[in-house]
């Protein structure tokens, strides 16, 4: 581990110490989770963040941003760019202090977010389909109405605000050896990062991102803050592409390191967290957890004092089947697989006979041709990576060709639910996966411009209550066309991924 230089340019630990954020934030509890503790061998304990009025530890740094307002600043009134969390903040505060809040919003945000803004009297604009256009939007009516912007994350108050969370758990739990912090802009890590290495340096303090959603991550390994190319979309709470240029410096200064989780791991880590409070975290809110847990194994430590920041719980019900479809996947207790078995009377039984007496909780089977049949399975492994290679050593001693499926994109988000076998006569097919933006008419849009100029030959998409769909298309594009069909997909302006040569697509439908 480097080296650090604990040197703070503005006094962090007197603005955290006098932050005023009790006049609309609560003191949450530190909750003890016997259930992961047990578990992990460690003692787990959750700062409750999502128990906030506003559902997110975003009222904290938003309120104590506002409250240092002129006079002649809050006559004017705010602005703030959000698709949730922090939008919710700064009208809840704008609210408590009499004063006009705007806030710009994607037109992807979900409706319940955008009616909890108004409900609290914010003024709510709809303007583009990312946070980034949201932003540039919200910067613009800032200038020409005088309104003050707000940003979510880098500012030395905001910051502050979000660092009294440090300061209530020095309070509530002294002997501690970790804290883990979601990362997003980065204003949350910076300010408990700042405060802890301000009063007691030896806690760890440990960010936490998505894998495909890296910025401080990625920012750090350069020593330089980066712009992502592209962000996921799952914890949308923390999709950011560049961190904030202060929390970049506390970060460089105060921050141990940053743990990088995937989209099954945040999954399990969500349920994890209702396991033990039988409460819902969102994406984002979880990562502290599958953070904490990717560590313990990492470094095989026992009996030590982790905390996690349980950030926030604004989540769509409407997610909740993708979260428990991917929650055991992200606990490595279930497995999915493709295998091939022969295709005549009684082979189905004697495949299942080789898999015994474990639980299925899913079986496509599809016949392939006059002699093989494609099966597509998930099964419980309760012990883990050590039981599906007992289950694999069986399967390949019987004789049957299988292929691991469990960490395959394409085969979990599209190919289980479609699995219906090979079809002839479909020539040149190509298949892409692509997200777009998620609001009423997306999907016909989006098929109206695919089928434009080429015939779609498959078809999957299945909504999860996210900002963003997921479409799974095969097209079939002659080899000849391919340079006008790749000027297509630019000009489209979706995140794409070609998927042609997916051994799921090539095993069940190609």
């Amino acid at each position: 581990m480097r080296s650090k230089k604990y040197q703070m340019n503005h006094d962090y630990l007197a603005m955290i110490n006098s932050a005023p954020v009790y006049d609309v934030a609560r003191q949450t509890p530190l909750d003890f989770a016997p259930s992961l503790s047990k578990r992990l061998g460690n003692q787990v304990f959750l700062k409750r963040e999502d128990l906030q009025p506003v559902f997110s530890f975003k009222l904290r740094g938003a309120y104590n941003k506002i409250i240092s307002l002129s006079e002649e600043e809050r006559a004017c009134g705010v602005i703030a760019a959000s698709a949730g969390n922090h939008a919710q903040g700064v009208a809840l505060s704008a609210k408590k202090l009499g004063l006009v809040a705007v806030i710009v919003m994607p037109k992807t945000t979900p409706n319940i977010k955008v009616g909890s803004v108004r409900e609290m009297g914010a003024e709510v604009i709809l303007h583009g389909n990312t946070y980034d256009e949201a932003y540039e939007h919200a910067r613009e009516l800032a200038s020409k109405r005088g309104l003050t912007f707000i940003h979510p994350y880098d500012d030395p108050l905001v910051i502050a605000g979000q660092g009294t969370i440090a300061m209530e758990i020095m309070h509530q739990q002294n002997d501690i050896d970790a804290v883990f912090v979601p990362v997003g802009g980065g204003g949350l890590i910076s300010g408990i990062a700042a405060y802890f290495k301000s009063v007691s340096p030896n806690i760890k303090v440990i960010g936490v991102e998505p894998d495909d959603a890296p910025c401080m991550y990625a920012a750090l390994q350069a020593g330089e803050r980066v712009v992502l190319d592209s962000v996921g979309i799952f914890a949308d709470g923390v999709a950011v592409r560049q961190v904030g240029e202060e929390p970049f410096r506390i970060a460089q200064e105060c921050v141990d390191e940053v743990i990088l989780v995937n989209t099954d791991e945040i999954c399990a880590a969500i349920k994890d967290i209702f396991d033990d409070t039988r409460s819902i975290t969102e994406p984002a809110g979880a990562l502290a957890v599958a953070g904490i847990k990717k560590y313990v194994e990492r470094e095989s430590i026992k009996d030590q004092i982790l905390v996690g920041i349980d950030s926030g719980a604004n989540m769509n019900f409407d997610r909740l089947r993708h979260v428990a479809e991917r929650a055991e996947l992200g606990e490595r207790r279930e497995i999915i697989f493709a295998a091939t078995i022969p295709e005549r009377p009684g082979s189905f039984r004697i495949f299942c006979d080789a898999i015994g007496l474990r639980g299925i909780t899913e079986f496509n089977y599809r016949y392939s041709d006059s002699d093989n049949a494609h099966v597509f399975v998930g099964v419980q492994v309760p012990n883990g990576e050590e039981e599906k290679q007992v289950l694999f050593s069986r399967l390949e001693k019987d004789g049957y060709p299988f292929m691991d499926m469990t960490d395959n994109e394409v085969a979990k988000m599209h190919i289980r639910y479609m699995v219906g076998g090979h079809v002839s006569g479909i020539e040149h097919e190509c298949l892409y996966r692509f997200e777009f933006p998620e609001r009423p008419g997306a999907l016909l849009r989006f098929l109206k411009r695919m089928g434009e100029h080429w015939n779609i030959s498959l078809f999957h998409y299945r909504n999860h209550g996210a900002a963003y769909g997921r479409v799974l298309v095969g097209i079939q594009v002659p080899p000849d066309e391919m340079k006008q069909f790749d000027v297509f997909l630019q000009e489209l302006g979706y995140r794409y991924w070609n998927e042609s040569e997916n051994p799921a697509y090539t095993m069940f439908l190609s």
